[in-house]
């Protein structure tokens, strides 16, 4: 198990691959639970159950690593509140608010936003070739959310909530590249200063939430919601993004984002029983098509 567990820790596709599948069932969570538990609610239960599990595992190498965390606690907070509390409070806030094509087709926006921002704040160049491979993700992006029908792009219309996605998509690009910037620390330590400043941030939030009105129904789809958020796209999902990125930097883990829609679609033909079309396979062999050709480019 252990030699299994090493092979992976090297294999940044399949970590990246694996955080993809926790994420994108993350975002189908959070549509389907939106009646049962209010957004901030949400967000407030993820990063508190989050850090509970993390905690124990966290404790002594946070201990050795305090030094370290107390010298940067500037870039531990610019991280914790990009990444863990601002990005998925407001994806929460948008999954109430607009339509599963729309926010699908917003978070796509994010390897360009990495691409820019990479430029903007390390002067970070990419090649014409990184930029076609993009391009054919995105595509791919495009063919799954419309359903391979190009007329479904003049009717999309933006809402409030399709600007809370964006404003999330950006501040996950930065998120993404700025993430090489940690200090030196365990992997627990920096994940748990990160996510103890998304509870400190969310959960006042929702307690302002629910003294306003809002309510959760605690049904078995909300308990296992609240589960669910709080391991897998959470603690799993970022400690394999982190070493992701780690591995093969921001601007090719960002590229994996664009796999989304398209496994969320592939989860909704397991879980709801949704048919599998043509346009799933065309989407996913172009989605492919792109993430290879920008990782194999310079």
């Amino acid at each position: 198990m252990a030699a299994l567990g090493a092979y992976v820790w090297r294999q940044p596709y399949l970590l990246l691959g694996l955080t993809i599948l926790f994420w994108s069932g993350n975002s189908i969570i959070g549509r389907a639970v939106r009646d049962d538990i209010p957004p901030l609610t949400l967000a407030a239960l993820r990063w508190i159950g989050a850090t509970a599990i993390l905690l124990p595992f966290a404790v002594g190498p946070g201990r050795r690593d305090w030094p370290v965390l107390r010298d940067h606690w500037q870039i531990i907070l610019v991280l914790g509140l990009s990444g863990v509390a601002a990005f998925n409070t407001l994806l929460y806030l948008g999954l109430g608010r607009t339509t599963a094509s729309n926010a699908l087709l917003i978070q796509a926006s994010t390897p360009p936003f990495i691409l820019l921002i990479a430029w903007m704040l390390e002067g970070q160049r990419t090649s014409v070739a990184r930029l076609v491979g993009t391009a054919l993700s995105m595509a791919g992006v495009m063919i799954v959310v419309t359903q391979g029908q190009v007329e479904t792009l003049l009717h999309l219309r933006l809402n409030v909530g399709d600007i809370f996605v964006l404003i999330a998509s950006v501040l996950w690009a930065v998120y993404t590249v700025l993430l090489p910037r940690r200090p030196d620390l365990h992997p627990l330590s920096f994940l748990c200063a990160t996510f103890v400043v998304g509870v400190a941030v969310v959960t006042p939030l929702a307690a302002w939430e629910l003294s306003h009105g809002a309510r959760i129904v605690w049904t078995p789809m909300a308990i296992g919601a609240a589960f669910y958020v709080a391991l897998f796209p959470s603690v799993i999902a970022y400690v394999f993004y982190t070493r992701g990125v780690s591995l093969v930097g921001g601007a090719v883990a960002g590229q994996f984002i664009n796999a989304m829609p398209l496994v969320g679609a592939l989860l909704a033909v397991l879980a709801l029983g949704e048919p599998l079309a043509a346009y799933h396979l065309v989407g996913m062999a172009t989605i492919l098509l792109g993430i290879i050709w920008f990782t194999r480019t310079q």
